[in-house]
């Protein structure tokens, strides 16, 4: 089984693109974080955040589009895909994606900058 599940927030606006017949792809950074603690001997272990690549679909691509923005909380379902391909300087890349599948919005409509857009809790699939 190859499942992901995320809560995090958007690391910036999503990047949309169209390619055959209005067909929609987006991609999104969003950032998870582990709160940091203290240890019994008091020492403190900082937050630690990790990045990760959403990588959308068609139908669900063009909802992002509409209502994602920089600093919204989501929640996503969807699965690993491992990349391999070679940049501009012709060396090769290695990326690590997630191809979502569903998602929700956590950010509560009045902090949302467009109060009528997709109210809280919405889940797309």
């Amino acid at each position: 089984m190859n499942k992901v599940m995320l809560i995090g927030n958007v690391g910036k606006d999503p990047d949309v693109r169209y390619y055959d017949s209005d067909q929609a792809v987006a991609q999104v950074r969003l950032a998870t974080t582990e709160k940091g603690y203290s240890l019994p001997n008091g020492t403190q272990v900082p937050d630690r955040t990790d990045w990760h690549n959403l990588v959308f679909y068609r139908r669900l691509a063009k909802i992002v589009e509409s209502y994602v923005r920089k600093g919204d909380k989501l929640y996503i379902e969807g699965r690993l895909k491992y990349r391999v391909y070679d940049d501009a300087k012709g060396q090769r890349q290695y990326t690590t994606e997630i191809i979502v599948d569903s998602m929700e919005m956590l950010t509560p409509k009045a902090q949302r900058p467009n109060a009528e857009a997709a109210p809280q809790g919405t889940a797309f699939e």
